[in-house]
């Protein structure tokens, strides 16, 4: 049975953390979950805290496990790698990728929704792509074995990241803009450009990026069968960016509107689809006639593919 294959998912970004609540992605033939660990406001003093508090109590869990390589990863329990949702916890200092990767980083996005050091985000009302760091970036990820993600990139940024990476680029966690035209939606430009590196498109469970904040089943395939027809059922995966404390992400929007723009406050709370509805992806799939060789692939091969390209 194929892995299930989640490249995207938020703890509360605390030491102590819960991460007994990764096993909520259990299932038979086993699954793999990269959880993120930091972006734009995290220091590195923080996410090197975070790091080291989580991987000892996810190692002291018997229903999870640290992976390092491709290999690692189990047809039992919950497998756990992590993600950087932004470069700024970097600080500057490209030294600073082979540590996160030594410490089970294996994605890595440049900017979070606006500029930064790197280059510009979905938010940004101009698109400069890529600074010069942002390049320099990209070339260590390459060499570290860190994969580049454009989600939450602008469009140029996320384009550039395609043009100077020389190993798979992917959107852990974007849907489709053509469907629903949110500015965290990603262009047919953009997933041809992911899909031509080799790289993998992960359709996120939120509602607000799937439709008018609808987390369901069917918004989410509707977005899969797009994203299909138009790069290929092998550039497709999958990435709830489901956050185990959305409660207070909503109380939080409530009570500072001003913080947060209107795409993401005009529906109201923000649903997302939960790790046990992820789990329903692969009978969905194949009730659409879905080939077996095409829904494996999306549901972990695909990802899996990138890894064993770029992880070193």
């Amino acid at each position: 049975m194929t892995v299930l294959w989640e490249q995207h998912c938020c703890l509360p970004l605390t030491v102590g953390a819960d991460v007994g609540e990764l096993a909520r992605y259990a299932r038979p033939g086993g699954s793999f979950v990269s959880v993120n660990v930091g972006y734009a406001p995290h220091s590195a003093e923080l996410v090197f805290a975070i790091l080291d508090d989580w991987r000892r109590r996810i190692a002291a869990d018997d229903r999870l496990r640290l992976v390092s390589g491709v290999g690692d990863i189990g047809s039992d329990g919950v497998s756990v790698a992590f993600d950087l949702e932004d470069s700024g916890p970097l600080e500057g200092d490209l030294s600073r990728v082979r540590q996160y990767y030594d410490l089970g980083v294996r994605t890595l996005l440049p900017t979070y929704n606006e500029r930064n050091a790197a280059g510009c985000g979905c938010l940004d009302a101009t698109d400069d792509g890529l600074s010069a760091y942002g390049r320099d970036l990209v070339r260590e990820m390459n060499a570290v074995g860190m994969v580049p993600d454009g989600s939450h990139c602008s469009v140029r940024t996320g384009l550039d990241l395609c043009e100077v990476s020389a190993l798979p680029v992917v959107y852990s966690h974007s849907c489709m803009r053509a469907l629903w035209d949110h500015p965290r939606n990603i262009t047919d430009e953009q997933a041809r450009a992911c899909a031509a590196t080799g790289g993998v498109v992960g359709i996120a469970g939120v509602g607000i990026f799937l439709g008018p904040n609808d987390p369901s089943m069917e918004a989410l395939v509707r977005h899969i069968d797009y994203a299909v027809a138009l790069v290929g059922p092998e550039h497709v995966g999958l990435a709830t960016d489901y956050s185990f404390d959305h409660a207070d992400l909503n109380a939080e929007m409530v009570a500072n509107p001003s913080l947060f723009p209107e795409c993401y406050t005009r529906w109201g709370p923000i649903r997302f689809m939960p790790p046990e509805g992820l789990l329903g992806v692969e009978a969905a799939l194949l009730e659409r006639g879905y080939p077996a060789e095409a829904v494996a692939g999306i549901l972990g091969g695909n990802f899996r593919r990138v890894a064993a390209l770029s992880w070193r």
